[in-house]
């Protein structure tokens, strides 16, 4: 098996990632606090805040704290000559090669989060799927599109 890709992405993308953590997590206290008051208004059955509790913090633990780390520490990749190579994963850890010859166009994309960090999103499209290198650096992200926009072209060349 070949070595795993060299490239890991921006240590920014983890706090990135928290900040969704953060906001996924709000909408489980959202939806914590419409159960407890169901049980407020129509039971009262004390073991229910306790779970829902339970539930809110086990879910602030791995969206804030733990899966962010996981996906950080696993995300790499590497664009070569020939081919572009993706890892990631959070429980499966999976490894893509996407050949230069498939590539049709590279596109880049910041949201507000991702702006207000200096990083953007590579998104690969071929004629099958997309493939996205989350969280590099703005400038490290737009000179990787155009490299790759170079290699596609000059492996489209070849053939």
């Amino acid at each position: 098996m070949r070595m795993e890709p060299i490239n890991k992405i921006s240590e920014k993308g983890l706090r990135v990632w928290r900040i969704y953590g953060i906001f996924q997590t709000f909408i489980a206290l959202l939806v914590g606090i419409g159960i407890s008051t169901v049980n407020f208004f129509t039971g009262e059955y004390l073991w229910i805040y306790i779970v829902v509790g339970g539930i809110v913090l086990l879910i602030a633990y791995l969206l804030i704290y733990l899966f962010p780390k996981v996906r950080w520490m696993r995300w790499r990749y590497e664009v070569r000559e020939q081919e572009i190579e993706l890892q990631h994963g959070l429980f499966v850890v999976k490894r893509t090669l996407v050949p230069m010859v498939r590539v049709q166009h590279v596109d880049t994309e910041q949201g507000p989060i991702l702006r207000k960090y200096d990083l953007a999103s590579i998104t690969i499209s071929t004629a099958a799927t997309n493939h996205t290198i989350p969280a590099l650096i703005t400038a490290e992200a737009d000179e990787l599109r155009g490299r790759i926009s170079v290699l596609a072209r000059v492996a489209e060349d070849d053939v």
